[in-house]
């Protein structure tokens, strides 16, 4: 029987400081509750902070993945990923970002068919540039995770990124407005939003999951979602994130289909 193969999900914005690192670790934790194997790739080759949040020494990266696979070294995924739990794995962004330049992007693919093979899902977080290697993961992942905050810069570059999907008939990807990264940012109603984007926006986290002591779980390496009073005390933010984390798997999933 042919292996199942699980999705991918990229975590995009128009720029940076949005929250896509943060959430990418808290949608990890989420896959982790529903017991779902996930990796969690660090495409921001040159200053990516996967590692450092979730606090775990490791001694591989994509780089290593790279430079093996080009000269015939490779033998399985499993040798470069860092395991922080049960369920989540991590592959971290290159140690020295003069490595980042030596990765080319057609590597992008076959790591990213490598890894879902193995995981039911793989959560690729990413920096905010158009450039070579960002296009790729784009072009290449199941889904598209746009998230924006309510700034009038995040709005204009986010309605451009938007037409440019528009023109290639480009709809697999869905907005989360993050209003938890900086709750003082109250520019536009989220009508005035989604008229200015001329799109829907899927999905609201809350300024009530803005977390004063954020620098203390990245220092202890721990995922807010992983929390035991996650559920109860951010609700509806949990459930938010738990039902984005069900759309992204996919129907078969949701119904409970193998």
């Amino acid at each position: 029987m042919k292996k199942k193969t699980g999705k991918s999900l990229c975590l995009a914005s128009s720029k940076g400081g949005v929250g896509k690192t943060f959430l990418t670790i808290c949608l990890a934790g989420i896959y982790a509750a529903m017991e779902k194997k996930v990796l969690i790739l660090d495409m921001d080759l040159s200053s990516g902070t996967i590692a450092h949040a979730l606090n775990k020494p490791y001694e591989k990266t994509i780089y290593n993945f790279v430079d093996d696979y080009n000269n015939n070294r490779y033998k399985d995924l499993k040798d470069y990923v860092t395991t922080y739990n049960e369920f989540i794995d991590f592959l971290p962004s290159p140690k020295d970002p003069r490595q980042a330049t030596k990765i080319d992007s057609k590597y992008i693919e076959i790591v990213l068919e490598k890894a879902t093979n193995h995981y039911d899902m793989v959560l690729v977080d990413t920096t905010h540039d158009l450039n070579e290697s960002n296009l790729v993961i784009l072009d290449s992942v199941d889904s598209i995770l746009f998230v924006m905050q309510n700034d009038p810069m995040d709005l204009k570059n986010m309605k451009s990124i938007l037409a440019i999907f528009k023109d290639l008939e480009k709809d697999n990807y869905k907005i989360l407005l993050n209003n938890s990264r900086d709750p003082y940012k109250k520019y536009f109603t989220l009508f005035d939003m989604k008229n200015i984007l001329k799109n829907n926006i899927d999905y609201v986290i809350t300024s009530e999951f803005y977390l004063k002591n954020i620098d203390s779980y990245i220092m202890n390496g721990k995922i807010v979602t992983l929390e035991p009073k996650a559920a109860n005390v951010f609700n509806k933010d949990y459930t938010t994130l738990m039902n984005l984390g069900v759309e992204m798997l996919g129907k078969e999933e949701e119904n409970g289909e193998n």
